[in-house]
């Protein structure tokens, strides 16, 4: 059943209130639980980030909300913190990040499926190829540190295969801006979209910042740098697609309508009830916040928040896998190129395009995604397993001599 947003109107914001024992609480199983329970402690992270930087920003420039922004923004911090904890202590950060890029394919390939306007829909495509690139060399990267299979994190949901080379991925910082929706007629959908994708993606930016520089192997600290550096691409290039037009309120209403969706995705996908349990809860108090904000559009924007949000939810977003559609999407689209805010064949783009000038200033010491990855193609069971195959191959070999 469908949730009507200006009907349920969820937890009062004075009425949300936690305990450091509530906010620190059991994790879950990193190889037990589902990979996509994984995915969807990451994606809420990234997306309680993203409100509580927003609010920040929108605090510094107008003094009327602030005492509003900062009611709504330590509800929503103790809810980053519950939900960033649950994260595993014996989850290695490589394994971690292995998640992350596991969210960003799915997650997005879902989006680019259900996204109503073309040229949005085009962009994650865009960007999903990148990202899958990105999996496969941590992947790399983790059986280089790790002897592991990265199978053990992503269980087979997802391909782990090259996509569009990371190091071809560099851009010039005009090559990844984009054209952003229309805010008086883009679909309610088409921003929530906005919204979400670009909050995953500041997350993992962050995120590969933060713990880069903790790795000692050279290799693992440059492509956390090379792939970090992408990742700023790709929050420019989300970012650039929300209407700059919308008022502070018009942003903040949509933003709590974003979180309530996705707690509302995760709450239908979960299959670990305690963690189940954590998504309910925080659908309704993002309801709380959405409604909060609701009276503020209306009181200060002097608009009806008809206008802008939807009054159901979307089907929410799938986190399942979408390896048919990412393949598909892989052999149509891998040689795509940006020039300016339009997707041209790299065949269009000039010798002396900016882009390639970029490119090749970046790389000209070598390029890291490539040194992580050389000689590297996925098997199940990684060394351990090649090694039996070598041997097994070596005794057969004995037998029939």
């Amino acid at each position: 059943m469908a949730l009507d947003l200006f009907k349920e109107k969820g937890t009062p914001v004075e009425r949300q209130s936690f305990t450091w024992k509530d906010m620190v609480r059991r994790p879950y199983s990193k190889l037990d639980d589902d990979a996509f329970t994984r995915t969807r402690v990451i994606l809420m992270n990234g997306i309680e980030a993203d409100a509580l930087r927003m609010k920040h920003i929108f605090a510094r420039r107008s003094l009327a909300l602030r005492p509003h922004l900062a009611l709504v923004r330590r509800a929503e911090q103790h809810q980053q913190t519950l939900v960033n904890w649950l994260t595993p202590p014996d989850q290695k950060v490589i394994e971690t990040t292995l998640g992350f890029e596991q969210l960003a394919i799915e997650v997005t390939a879902s989006v680019a499926i259900h996204e109503p306007d073309p040229y949005l829909a085009q962009t994650y495509r865009f960007g999903m190829l990148e990202d899958f690139d990105h999996l496969y060399r941590y992947s790399a990267l983790y059986d280089r540190l790790e002897g592991q299979d990265p199978n053990n994190i992503t269980q087979s949901y997802t391909d782990i295969i090259p996509g569009r080379p990371t190091v071809v991925e560099h851009r010039h910082p005009l090559d990844d801006l984009r054209r952003p929706y229309d805010a008086k007629t883009a679909a309610p959908l088409s921003k929530l979209h906005a919204l979400t994708i670009t909050a995953a993606e500041f997350q993992t930016h962050d995120y590969y910042m933060t713990v880069g520089p903790t790795f000692t192997d050279p290799v693992a600290r440059q492509l956390y740098a090379e792939i970090a550096s992408i990742e700023e691409q790709h929050v420019t290039q989300y970012g650039s697609l929300i209407d700059p037009d919308e008022s502070m309120l018009e942003q903040w209403m949509l933003h709590e309508a974003m979180e309530v969706y996705n707690y509302y995705s995760c709450l239908a996908y979960e299959s670990n009830p305690r963690i189940k349990e954590v998504w309910q809860r925080f659908v309704d108090y993002e309801l709380g916040h959405l409604h909060y904000v609701m009276e503020l559009f209306k009181n200060l924007d002097r608009r009806d928040p008809a206008e802008v949000l939807p009054r159901e939810l979307p089907e929410p977003i799938a986190f399942k896998e979408h390896r048919e559609f990412v393949r598909k999407v892989l052999s149509q689209e891998v040689d795509m190129r940006s020039d300016g805010t339009e997707y041209v064949d790299k065949s269009q783009l000039p010798a002396d395009h900016r882009s390639h000038l970029y490119q090749a200033q970046m790389n000209s010491e070598g390029s890291p995604s490539e040194t992580a990855a050389a000689g590297y193609k996925w098997r199940p069971g990684t060394e351990l397993a090649a090694k039996a195959e070598r041997m097994g191959s070596m005794l057969e070999g004995r037998r029939l001599q």
